[in-house]
């Protein structure tokens, strides 16, 4: 392979190596507009990174790769790599006096033509500052490629089929001439840009993001063949989410010491889920090194239920057939659903051995809780269920034991409002203490998490030196050496924080990763 293609994708990298190290450079960062006038309109994956970072942005880049992998200059360290692999190629690559001068603030990447396993054709447009000096870098590193023109726009074409040329504003590398030819049409006709889809979407992202994903879920489907599995199109149906109608967008937005990610898409129609399970999540045990919360779950899970009566599951539940056979076995599942609000799930350990859990579900009343306890064991009888013995004591329910030695069982039961389904008798004594002992509202890491959201309700919560003590006694002896190389960076993550809302028909989530102090 000639050196060409290397030098060219060095441009992208050492656009990368830009973000990652902060590095705003010199000369005017205006440049060609915005990189997805370049991206096709049915372009189902675009990734857009700002490539000069400045002010606040630049400094929190900065302060999280010196935090967080203790280089203080990581773009010098990658573009060095980058001319290093360069001059081993045969060729000479001068960042400084060869790309810099000419690199804009913005630079995009779309996927296309998605099989269901990969894609199969991409393009890259990286912002020019000086559509000259670009054009003189592309002619001097593709100096022994094949010439082409399309469009009256002039390319390079590498030995492994790489296309580079000047597209307005932008530098333009493509997998293929197909690939290069959509970029030259996008630009000159209608492209990702225009889609009102696509600019709703991105409005969503708050300011100070770094980077953009915006996924076209309908146009994945779309091209991989246009079909959803019946039963999971249902699964979906029934929990409100339109597929094929729906996109995401994610924005990446540093500060000094968190890495945060914002999420928003319509995937769930014109019903967002809404609510605040924040207060049950704060009551789990304060030693959980994971716990997840979801409010309003009695609605959802009776929505579905409805659905799935309605149309019935293919091959073995015919329609409207769910709610009548259960209901002569005694259970009514629309007034289990109507019973139950919040539902949360926590995790303590960190062994094997001593590995629990619970999900704790909160009812509109404790003889409702001690009646929903009651149908669930009905269920469980009625279908042949082997060791369901009733339990004693403050809490009403049963437990399941399991035949497999050291295995603990499975406890349903319900105290007061709660009922609680867990793995072992001491997970339920904590999962229905309801806010008793130490709970996650006096853990110093929560608290940061809950801080880090600034007011979004917290629904997810991950404990970091926690989780990282439980993942090092989980792991195979064999693989206990690539896991010590990981260590360093692991023991930097203090905490996670998942909160979630909408606005509007969007369903927006944050998740947060906050260094350790």
């Amino acid at each position: 392979m000639k050196a060409g293609p290397v030098l060219f994708l060095a441009a992208p990298a050492a656009a990368l190596a830009l973000v990652i190290g902060g590095c705003s450079g010199g000369g005017d960062s205006s440049g060609g507009g915005d990189p997805a006038t370049l991206a096709p309109v049915d372009a189902p994956v675009y990734v857009e990174a700002t490539v000069r970072p400045e002010g606040s942005l630049a400094k929190n880049v900065e302060s999280l790769t010196a935090d967080v992998a203790g280089i203080t200059d990581p773009g010098g360290l990658i573009v060095g790599m980058l001319e290093s692999e360069a001059e081993s190629s045969g060729e000479e690559l001068d960042f400084e006096k060869e790309i810099e001068p000419w690199l804009g603030e913005k630079a995009g990447l779309f996927l296309q033509e998605y099989d269901g396993e990969d894609f199969q054709g991409y393009g890259i447009a990286i912002e020019s500052t000086d559509a000259g000096a670009t054009q003189d870098f592309v002619d001097k590193h593709g100096k022994e490629d094949r010439d082409g023109t399309y469009e009256g726009i002039d390319f390079k074409v590498s030995d492994d089929e790489t296309v580079v040329g000047v597209v307005g504003g932008f530098l333009a590398i493509a997998e293929d001439k197909k690939s290069f030819e959509a970029m030259v049409d996008s630009f000159d006709g209608e492209s990702l840009a225009d889609l009102d889809s696509y600019t709703s979407a991105v409005d969503n992202v708050p300011d100070g993001s770094l980077a953009d994903v915006f996924v076209d879920v309908g146009g994945l489907i779309e091209e991989a063949g246009g079909s959803v599995d019946p039963e999971a199109k249902q699964f979906l149906e029934s929990a409100g989410i339109e597929p094929k109608e729906a996109t995401a967008v994610a924005g990446l937005i540093p500060g000094s010491d968190q890495v945060e990610i914002d999420v928003s898409t319509n995937v769930a129609g014109e019903s967002a889920p809404a609510g605040d399970a924040s207060n049950l999540l704060a009551s789990m045990p304060g030693g959980s090194f994971a716990a997840l919360a979801s409010a309003e779950f009695g609605k959802r899970f009776g929505e579905a239920i409805d659905s799935i009566d309605k149309n019935g599951v293919p091959g073995q539940i015919p329609p409207n057939e769910l709610k009548k056979t259960m209901s002569a076995a005694g259970i009514d599942l629309e007034k289990i659903s109507a019973s139950v609000g919040d539902v949360a799930v926590f995790a303590v350990g960190n062994s094997k051995s001593n590995l629990t859990g619970a999900v704790v579900m909160e009812t509109t009343s404790s003889k409702e809780a001690t009646n929903t306890v009651s149908n669930i064991g009905l269920l469980l009888r009625a279908s042949g269920t082997p060791g369901v013995t009733a339990i004693s004591g403050k809490a009403t329910g049963f437990s399941i034991r399991d035949p497999e030695p050291g295995r603990q069982p499975l406890v349903v039961a319900a105290k007061g409002n709660r009922i609680a389904i867990s793995y072992g008798l001491a997970a339920s004594a904590q999962a229905l203490t309801a806010g008793g002992g130490s709970t996650l509202a006096s853990n110093p890491e929560y608290k940061e998490a809950v801080a880090a959201l600034e007011g979004t309700p917290i629904s997810g919560f991950v404990n970091g030196p926690a989780a990282v003590a439980l993942a090092k006694n989980l792991i195979p002896s064999d693989q206990l050496a690539e896991f010590e190389e990981a260590r360093p960076y692991l023991d930097k993550v203090g905490y996670v924080a998942i909160g979630a809302g909408s606005s509007g028909d969007e369903a927006t989530a944050k998740l947060i990763v906050g260094l350790a102090k």
